[in-house]
């Protein structure tokens, strides 16, 4: 739903693979379909949401992350995978802890092993002076974003692109 990422990140050759609903396993299925045969220098990866949404647990979503990396490390050898963490909304703020405790799990992984891996957290710019999702980021069904949701999103990324 990112319809405005060509010119977020105009100059840079960015190519949107994303689909609603996906999860990790889908990800990792499609993997050679969606990242491989691209032969990307870079990807910038947003998946545990709909996995916790659908009753993953973090673990569970720490493990899929794993295995997404390891095809990196195996068929994109010389590829950076940035991981962008899983956002708070309004619609699965329930679930905001269990998302917070796969981010850090995965946060720790990166931290641990930083060669061609980084972490964007997208979640502390998401949340208001209340500490709970802005409802200005998010359309009507408190899930998806809006065009202010994508503006935090591009200017915590931007850092993190390759030229």
């Amino acid at each position: 739903m990112w319809k405005t990422l060509a010119t977020d990140f105009k100059g840079r050759p960015v190519l949107n693979r994303a689909f609603g609903g996906s999860r990790f396993p889908d990800a990792i299925q499609l993997f050679d379909k969606l990242v491989v045969r691209y032969r990307p220098r870079q990807v910038i990866l947003y998946e545990g949401d709909n996995d916790i949404g659908a009753g993953a647990t973090p673990a569970q979503v720490y493990d899929s992350f794993l295995q997404f990396e390891k095809l990196m490390r195996e068929k994109l050898p010389e590829a950076e995978l940035v991981f962008v963490s899983i956002k708070p909304s309004i619609a699965r703020w329930a679930l905001y802890p269990k998302m917070q405790e796969a981010n850090s799990l995965i946060k720790q992984y990166i931290e641990a092993h930083p060669q061609r891996l980084r972490f964007a957290d997208v979640g502390k710019p998401m949340l208001g002076p209340n500490g709970q999702p802005r409802s200005d980021l998010y359309v009507e069904d408190g899930l998806h974003m809006t065009p202010a949701g994508y503006e935090i999103w591009t200017r915590v990324l931007r850092p993190y692109l390759k030229k």
